[in-house]
Order: C-alpha cells, then structure tokens, then sequence
C-alpha cells in the first residue's frame, strides 16, 4: 500500500497528471468556443431571416443600442445590402452605427464605410461632405484622402481634385500618376481648348511619358486618326488592340501597318491584309489560318483586365473601377463568332 502512494509522489507522474490538465482544459475551451460561434452564427441568421425589410430608424436604433447583434456583425449586414444595391439599408446601418459610436477610431470607420457607400449609389456631394467631416477630426487619413479624389475627380471639381493631390503627397504617397490623369482629363474637358489643340497635347504628352496610352489613342483615333497613327508604336497598339481592330477602314495607314510586326499579324487575321502567315498570339494565329482557308465566320471580341487587381470588365476603362489604379488596363483578345460587320463600330 505504502508503495502504491509512493508512485503518485513520484515526479514523472505529477508530470503526466499536469500535461493532461493542460490538454483537458484546451480540448474543453475549443469545443466551447465552437459551440459558441454556431450559436453566434444561428443566431445572426436568424436575426437576417427577420429583418427582409430594415426596420424604421427609431427600431434600428433601438436594435443597434441594444447589442444583441456585435459591430462586425451589423457591418456585415450594411456590406450585404451595399452588395445587393440596397445603398438606402446600407445608408441607413450606417448612420445610425456612426451617431451611436463614442470609441473615435470605430467612428471614423463607420463615417469612411458610409462615404464609400455614397460614392458607389452616386451622391457625390454627400460623400464629400462625410469626407470633410472625417478629415476635419483626422486630417491624416490617406484612406478618405484618396476617396476624396475620386470623388471631385467624378464631380470633375478638377481644382479640388489637385488641392487633394498636396496632402497626399506629404503622406508619402505617389501622386505623379494621379496628377498626369488629372491635368490629362482635365485638358479634354475644357471647353476652351479647341479638339486641334488637345490632340497635339496629347499626342505631346504620350511621346513624352508613355503613359496614359489607352485614353490618349482612344481619343485620338476617334478626333484625329492621321495623327494617332504617326504616334502609335508597337506597345501601345497591343494595349489599343480593340480600337485598331474596330477602325473603319477609311482611317487605316496601310503604309504604318504594314511597317509594325504586330499589326501585320493584327490585321491579317481580320482580312485587311495578306502580310502574315502566323502569329505568336493564339487568337490571331487561329484567325489567320482560318481567313487563309477561306473561313469568314470568326471574330475577336474583347474584355478588360486591370494588371493591378486582376479584375475583369467587360468594358474598357482609364481608372479602375474596382482599385482605381491608373493606365492599368490590359486588353485582353477573345475569339467568338462573328455577328455583325466590323469595322465601323469604332
């Protein structure tokens, strides 16, 4: 008997027994904690089911005050509304999420959630109000700074817009990219430039940055083709793929096309010309094989990636729509079935 007392002195014993403790306790708090979070869950899914229509604003205050459902959970809710298009839902979580929030930091990100949602359904003014508001408690927030931009970028408050361009710059942000696309859209929309002068600008501007390619060769193939192909070289015609590939063919340089690899392959496989057997590009090879054998019923058809978030458009862009990155646009061909005459769309 004595001896059996004696192993539960021993040592490696009282060793085992706390490393089994330590297990037990974990294996529970997991298990627990699980239990925990379908229970959250179920109830969050729950509360959904109940709410197909938000309820009045006093109800939601009360709902909101009331804590039954968490912070997160409710910008869950408003980021499912904003989703869906029901900005007014949305609008509304917000708002009363920011008057009901004292903790300074939750607040100016419900006001930044509430800003973006403006910005989405199109009340530009009422964005930039939530904007001023933001900055006027926090003025070093790049976030609403860059949102701001945006915003007076679409409202085209051009001289705003490069007010908004200084502080970035002092966060250490790289504006040069913005304020190119600023001075650019800015000298398109002025109505005092006559199209003679803005072509030469920008046809000036891409010799010397290369940048901006897709809005420079967008707007001068359609006001001064002449000058948009003494302009054009090989990089910039794989990015304006779409828009050479829909010129009608009175504006075609055949002397210039037949001069660029690129686009004696181009428009070989759409018919135009007879200076390339292949092609390095998949959808042009196939095309000029096809045109060879006497096939006519192929097309190229286009989407839109941005090379800096990876999003797909089905339509061409000077910003992106998802990121708001800047001549981030690839063109991407695609081969289809040909359903109308090309080459007087553009």
């Amino acid at each position: 008997m004595n001896g059996f007392f004696i192993e539960f002195r021993d040592p490696l014993f009282g060793i085992i027994v706390f490393f089994a403790l330590i297990f037990i306790i974990a294996f529970v708090s997991y298990w627990w904690g699980r239990l925990r979070s379908k229970e959250d869950h179920r109830y969050l899914e729950r509360f959904l089911r109940s709410i197909k229509k938000l309820p009045a604003r006093t109800q939601l205050r009360s709902e909101i005050g009331s804590n039954a459902v968490s912070h997160g959970s409710w910008l869950l809710i408003a980021e499912s509304y904003v989703q869906n298009g029901d900005f007014e839902s949305a609008v509304e979580i917000y708002q009363t999420l920011s008057e009901l929030q004292h903790e300074p930091h939750r607040k100016r990100e419900t006001l930044f959630l509430l800003a973006q949602t403006y910005f989405r359904a199109g009340f530009l003014e009422r964005c930039e109000t939530i904007l001023l508001k933001i900055l006027g408690r926090f003025p070093r927030t790049p976030q609403a700074l860059k949102l701001l931009l945006f915003t007076y970028e679409r409202m085209q408050a051009f001289d705003k817009a490069f007010s908004v361009l200084e502080p970035l710059d002092e966060l250490g942000d790289d504006i040069e990219a913005d304020r190119r696309y600023l001075e650019t859209v800015r000298l398109l929309k002025n109505p005092d430039v006559d199209i003679k002068t803005r072509c030469e600008r920008l046809s000036e501007r891409y010799r010397r940055d290369r940048a901006l390619t897709y809005l420079t060769f967008e707007y001068l193939f359609r006001h001064d083709p002449e000058r948009a192909w003494r302009t054009l070289d090989e990089s910039a015609a794989r990015t304006v793929t779409d828009i050479l590939w829909l010129l009608p063919k009175e504006h075609l340089n055949l002397d210039i096309i037949a001069s660029i690899g690129y686009l004696r392959q181009l428009y070989s496989a759409k018919g135009i010309v007879n200076l390339a057997q292949n092609s390095s590009e998949f959808e042009l090879d196939v095309l000029i094989k096809l045109r060879s054998g006497g096939y006519r019923g192929a097309d190229l058809q286009f989407e839109y990636l941005c090379s800096h978030c990876k999003q797909i458009f089905p339509f061409s862009f000077h910003r992106c729509p998802q990121c708001h990155a800047i001549d981030s646009i690839v063109t991407e061909s695609v081969l289809g079935k040909e359903q109308y005459e090309t080459g007087n769309t553009f």
